[in-house]
C-alpha cells in the first residue's frame, strides 16, 4: 500500500530536525530517518500501529519510535501519515482526522 505524508507531517519532520540539529546535525539526520523509514512497515502491515487511544477510531493508528508518535490514517487506496508527535504532546482535541 502506497504511503502518503501530508503537509502537516512533512513540517513535523523539519520542525523534529531542526530542534534536534541545534545540537547535532548526525542526530537529527538520524531520527528523521528512522522515522521516516517506519513508514515501510506501516507500508506493509498497516493494521501493526495501535488505534489512536485519544480518539479510538479503527482508521486511526500510530506507531512508536522513540520519543516520538508516529499518526496515519488507513484509506482503502494508500495510508496518509497525519502526524509525528513527541510523544510527551498532546493532541487536540479537535484533530479533522475522521
Amino acid at each position: 500500500m502506497n504511503v502518503y505524508w501530508t503537509d502537516t507531517a512533512v513540517s513535523h519532520l523539519f520542525g523534529i530536525y531542526g530542534y534536534i540539529a541545534q545540537n547535532s546535525l548526525m542526530y537529527a539526520k538520524r531520527m528523521v530517518d528512522k522515522l521516516t523509514r517506519r513508514s515501510e512497515q506501516i507500508s506493509m502491515f498497516p493494521m501493526s500501529g495501535r488505534k489512536v487511544p485519544e480518539y479510538e477510531l479503527e482508521n486511526i493508528r500510530e506507531i512508536i519510535e522513540k520519543p516520538y508518535r508516529i499518526i496515519y490514517r488507513i484509506r482503502k487506496d494508500r495510508v496518509d501519515i497525519l502526524a509525528v508527535m513527541h510523544g510527551a504532546q498532546l493532541l487536540p482535541e479537535n484533530a479533522n482526522f475522521t
